[in-house]
């Protein structure tokens, strides 16, 4: 498969190249040069397939010629070695719980699979040390840390926004050690986004360290995540002949990308519905076709506050470019705090005790709102982290104790270690020692 820049066609790598630049030399996103077409019989088979052989099928075509299936079907199997059920909510609504990874965050998935790849290609073309370079909204410093810790050959430097990720996030991605330095940036998630991206053109650097991002917009973090929406389907298939509905809390677009992706390939995905907080750059766009980006609100929802989401222009790729077409294909909703927390409480009460995150509840109160006059389909909300990971939110909302996960019981325990930087000259200054 061969990439390409989304902002200049002629910009062109492999996969290899893809995930260890991370992004084009123009600060374009890479893209593949053909949405792989998956055969009806794979499809109708998907129920019965053990996840491991389904997935290995799905990524196969983004892989082919740089690594064999069986050294594929070996990755696969280190990422995707936890469960992904969907909880029943009401008889059309089911939580789909994609927290049950080292981490606690559907970024997991992503982080683990990059993380793979990139020692398996450091390691098959003895490739010079490289530097991770990632900014985080919430859980992907965690779920990177954790993917990348103690891997040959790889640095790891995450930058975070002082004071807008909850303490446990904060835990995750500062405690490690090792190959992993933390960056504690004052300022927004979208000043971190921007930093990473001009260290990736600045020539002083790159002739330095060979740089990459595990953020979304590196295609090994972003494919990944269309497997759960097979996952999904399975499930869904196995109980239901009712047309499926997802519904992505939604911050860069990476995932909900990726399902539609999935999608074109040829999955029997029925609509997504794009909920956001009121970081609602997307929602705004689908209802007047005006793409705006405006500065980030803090939320509660804080892993979606993002103002500018990078993945939007693949979504738009997807479709051709053709607003029409992606219409009938995605819906947005945007939704304010004290509506999460009101969403947090009724799926609390009306199921005897599910506590949802405020990322999830922004998804159920997505879902509900399309599903209204849909009788004839079901949906499901994704569930992307445990909700101990917002311990204040949700604690206050519901005047219930989360008891922490005995895996994070340590971590709370050790010492944070993180360096403060207040703008690009001195992340400059950090990646040149």
């Amino acid at each position: 498969m061969i990439y390409y820049s989304l902002k200049n066609s002629n910009e062109t790598a492999s996969f290899s190249k893809a995930v260890i630049k991370g992004i084009a030399p123009d600060r374009g996103l890479y893209f593949p040069q053909e949405i792989p077409q998956l055969e009806k019989e794979f499809i109708d088979s998907l129920p019965t397939l053990p996840l491991h052989e389904m997935a290995t099928e799905v990524m196969l075509p983004f892989v082919e010629k740089e690594m064999s299936r069986a050294d594929l079907y070996t990755i696969i199997q280190k990422t995707f070695d936890f469960d992904f059920p969907i909880v029943p909510i009401t008889e059309q609504i089911g939580s789909f719980e994609l927290f049950h990874g080292p981490t606690l965050a559907f970024k997991d998935v992503g982080a683990r699979f990059m993380a793979q790849c990139l020692g398996y290609f450091n390691q098959k073309e003895k490739q010079q040390k490289t530097t991770v370079l990632v900014a985080t909204s919430g859980d992907t410093g965690g779920a990177v840390a954790n993917g990348f810790l103690g891997v040959d050959g790889i640095d790891v430097v995450i930058l975070y926004p002082k004071g807008k990720v909850s303490p446990v996030q904060e835990k995750q991605l500062t405690t490690l050690g090792q190959n992993i330095t933390a960056l504690e940036v004052n300022g927004v998630f979208d000043d971190c986004q921007t930093m990473v991206k001009t260290a990736f053109l600045d020539q002083d650097i790159t002739k330095y360290r060979q740089l990459t991002s595990a953020n979304s917009i590196n295609v090994a973090r972003w494919l990944p995540q269309m497997l759960y929406y097979f996952i999904a389907y399975q499930t869904h298939r196995k109980n239901s002949d009712q047309p499926l509905v997802c519904a992505v809390p939604s911050g860069n677009f990476g995932n909900i990308c990726a399902g539609m992706m999935g999608q074109q390939m040829g999955l029997p995905i029925d609509h997504f519905i794009a909920c956001t907080n009121v970081n609602d750059v997307v929602p705004r766009y689908l209802s007047n076709q005006v793409y705006a980006p405006k500065p980030t609100v803090p939320t509660i929802s804080n892993a979606m506050d993002v103002g500018d989401p990078s993945n939007f222009v693949r979504i738009q790729k997807i479709y051709g470019n053709d607003f029409s077409r992606l219409q009938q294909h995605l819906t947005g909703y945007r939704f304010t705090d004290e509506e999460t927390c009101d969403a947090m409480q009724k799926i609390f009460d009306e199921t005897s005790g599910y506590i949802a995150d405020p990322h999830g509840a922004i998804g159920y109160l997505g879902l509900k709102a399309y599903l209204e006059n849909r009788p004839e389909k079901k949906g499901i909300f994704l569930e992307t982290a445990h909700p101990i990971k917002f311990p204040e939110t949700v604690e206050k909302t519901l005047g219930q104790k989360i008891p922490i996960p005995s895996r994070l019981q340590d971590l709370m325990q050790r010492e944070k270690k993180s360096i403060s930087i207040k703008d690009y000259t001195d992340l400059k200054d950090f990646l040149l020692r």
